[in-house]
């Protein structure tokens, strides 16, 4: 495996900008390939363990996480940490050194970004963002490739028009930082007081120049933002640990339910994108969500796919 998949700049992925543009597009010809010929690799992770820590639960990332690796000759584990958060137990140095020494890949889903830094910091091996409050990197990665599938290629996602509307979240911060890596056009389109990180739309600015991809990201609370774009992504209005402000946040949000009408305001033709699990008649209508434009059954299959190239890639130094 050493000598087939280039290894990673960094050991791991924490956020979508830990990425170069040559290794977006190292990881999505890697997922196109193993998506097209899945039998050519199916013991390209022998020999490798994968565990996955969750503190939050999932449909999409566990059963992705859990398949993925199996279909490849690897073994997946995964560790139920929705009572007793990461560090509770034992501190997350401890439990770092632990793991190190009998697991190849640590995928960890939390509700706090810092503790992934952390056991980034303390483990030897990779550690993979399955979601945490400021990211969602494995969620981008399969949302471009979806798009580069349709365009041709990961060029074709150079000048691409795309609206994200609705909260300023974690979703939102990986495709801000999709877009300074591919050359995608971003507007992304919240309430006011939802907006995404300053810090990280600055950041995002700087990786687009930096790169010289193209890319960029705008923040508007203006649904018209979306006229011109060929893609529009909504994610729910209310995400796991907001519940305390569901009625002040279906409120705010209420304006922008992605429906008929907001979607005959973008490009003619355009896709309707979502993350999932959607909210049917808060964010998005059933009618946009099951019309003929809709790839979010799309988006969904090729977490496995994104996931399955980036475990081949961040594990190809491994002895």
């Amino acid at each position: 495996m050493a000598n087939t998949f280039i290894p990673l700049g960094s050991k791991d992925l924490l956020t979508f900008a830990s990425l170069s543009p040559r290794e977006v597009a190292a990881l999505f010809d890697t997922a196109a390939a193993t998506k097209r010929s899945p039998a050519e690799y199916r013991a390209a992770l022998a020999g490798c363990s994968v565990i996955m820590l969750f503190e939050k639960p999932s449909l999409r990332t566990r059963v992705t996480f859990e398949v993925g690796p199996a279909r490849m000759g690897g073994h997946a584990i995964y560790y139920d940490h929705s009572k007793d958060r990461i560090g509770q137990r034992e501190s997350v140095r401890d439990y770092a050194k632990n793991l190190e020494r009998w697991v190849d890949c640590i995928v960890a889903r939390v509700f706090s970004h810092a503790v992934l830094e952390e056991l980034a910091r303390e483990t030897r091996v990779p550690v993979v963002n399955a979601l945490s409050d400021l990211h969602h990197p494995c969620q981008g990665l399969a949302d471009y490739l979806t798009l580069a599938e349709r365009l041709g290629g990961i060029t074709g996602l150079r000048g691409f028009e795309l609206a994200y509307i609705g909260d300023g979240n974690n979703v939102c911060h990986s495709l801000m930082q999709g877009a300074a890596l591919t050359g995608a056009r971003l507007t992304v389109i919240t309430p006011p007081g939802y907006e995404p990180s300053a810090p990280v739309v600055s950041e995002c600015r700087t990786l687009a120049e930096r790169h010289n991809t193209g890319g960029s990201v705008r923040v508007t609370t203006d649904k018209a933002g979306v006229r011109a774009c060929r893609a529009v992504y909504t994610d729910t209005w209310v995400s796991m640990g907001q519940e305390g402000d569901a009625g002040g946040r279906r409120r705010a949000f209420e304006p922008y339910r992605v429906d008929g009408a907001l979607m005959a305001a973008a490009a003619p033709g355009a896709w309707f994108m979502h993350c999932l699990p959607a909210h049917r008649g808060d964010e998005v209508t059933d009618a946009v969500i099951d019309s003929p434009a809709s790839l979010v059954y799309d988006q969904a299959e090729n977490r496995m796919h994104a996931q399955n190239a980036l475990l081949l890639h961040l594990l190809a130094s491994k002895d």
